[in-house]
């Protein structure tokens, strides 16, 4: 393509901020990276915010390339015809390509009452309407953690170790990614916390009250706080304008991460959904599929044909509070190995997985194209080749 290349990365988690640095490779490329807030959200710490232990929270100037335009707002609308995106504060942006980064946010409330009276995690402004309500509220009354994946685990952890009487309703498996002796290590170290474990089939929210959480076997626990971490949902942008996407939201894509309606849009993080098999929703998949997102759009730039995505996970970290932690080791396609790393050894990996993730988002900046991951998933290789829709894999924080 002959002169200047406008590219529009929408939304500024991991996968947009990598994406927007490792396109500043070309001298003839302008970025603008477009987000709704003034400030980066190190996401994975927001539970640590949650109770002060930490901000969560740096300017972008820290982790994003100089040579990429931050404009702060949100779109409402993307133009694919006409190549541009409408914010919502009047105005519009004009592109050559579009990386669709929007990630992910707390998934509808469908259980009575829980819309009303429970609190969701998944934002940096849900945890800044919570955090009030946790500071008024004394630490003997009970707080109950709706949801078992890696937020409910480390969010009923970080509320328990200074004290508060919690209780974790699974609504299932306890750490369903989980191999059974993580997971066993996990439930110990919640016992220790005095955390109380409500787990199986019949360990399900049917209701919330102001004062209550109603259970599917008749239960009634009593719940002055009540937070919400069941699943996550990801921006109806997409869908909005006309584009295609999963039963979630996800943008369909190819598996160079290519929208299948359009050959100048690519995406990147939870939102993508590449073959319809998307990636567990997680910081580690947001950094290698926003640098692959930028190498498609690069490729397309410079009359390359693009590369599939090549993925190997290597498995996923869980505080459980400041003083332990549990790294469950995982196979390339991210189904766990019955090797885990627990205690204080996992609490020092997960915050170095914690410090480790900004740094790789300063290093791209620094030097755009640096950024390498693990790659070789032969088993989606295989499912994507076939068309075979894939298990659904705990969405993860």
């Amino acid at each position: 393509m002959a002169g200047n290349t406008e590219v529009v990365v929408v939304g500024g988690g991991y996968a947009g901020v990598m994406a927007a640095n490792r396109l500043t490779r070309r001298d003839d490329v302008t970025v603008t990276l477009i987000n709704p807030r003034p400030l980066f959200v190190e996401r994975p710490r927001l539970h640590q915010r949650m109770v002060g232990s930490h901000d969560a929270v740096v300017e972008y100037r820290e982790v994003l390339s100089a040579r990429v335009r931050l404009v702060v707002g949100s779109v409402t609308r993307i133009d694919t015809a006409g190549r541009g995106v409408a914010l919502a504060a009047d105005g519009t942006i004009d592109y050559d390509y579009l990386i669709y980064a929007v990630g992910s946010g707390s998934a509808d409330r469908r259980v009575p009452g829980a819309a009303e009276f429970a609190y969701p995690v998944a934002t940096f402004e849900e945890v800044e309407r919570l955090r009030p309500v946790l500071a008024a509220t004394p630490m003997t009354d009970p707080v109950t953690v709706v949801g078992a994946g890696t937020t409910g685990i480390e969010t009923a952890a970080e509320l328990a170790e200074p004290g508060r009487a919690v209780t974790l309703v699974c609504g299932g498996v306890l750490g369903p990614y989980l191999h059974p002796r993580a997971r066993r290590s996990v439930a110990r170290r919640l016992a220790g916390l005095g955390v109380r474990v409500l787990d199986g089939p019949h360990a399900k929210v049917t209701a919330v009250t102001p004062g209550a959480v109603l259970l599917g076997d008749g239960r009634e626990l009593p719940s002055r706080v009540t937070v919400w971490t069941a699943g996550f949902g990801v921006p109806d942008l997409a869908a909005r304008s006309g584009l295609s996407t999963d039963a979630l939201g996800r943008l369909l894509t190819d598996e160079t991460l290519t929208c299948v309606d359009d050959v100048r849009t690519v995406a990147a993080g939870d939102a993508a959904a590449p073959s319809g098999l998307p990636l567990r929703m997680s910081a580690q998949a947001a950094f290698h599929t926003g640098a692959h997102a930028a190498d498609t759009v690069l490729s397309r730039i410079a009359g390359e044909r693009p590369r599939p995505i090549s993925l190997g996970f290597s498995g996923q970290c869980i505080s459980l509070g400041r003083r332990a932690g549990i790294f469950q080791f995982a196979h390339e396609d991210d189904t766990a190995r019955g090797f885990h790393l627990g205690g204080r050894a996992g609490a020092k990996l997960k915050e170095f997985a914690g410090k480790h993730g900004r740094k790789l988002l300063v290093d791209e900046a620094r030097k755009p194209g640096s950024h390498s991951w693990p790659k070789d998933d032969k088993r989606r290789r295989r499912l994507a080749h076939r068309g075979d829709a894939p298990a659904t894999a705990e969405p993860a924080a």
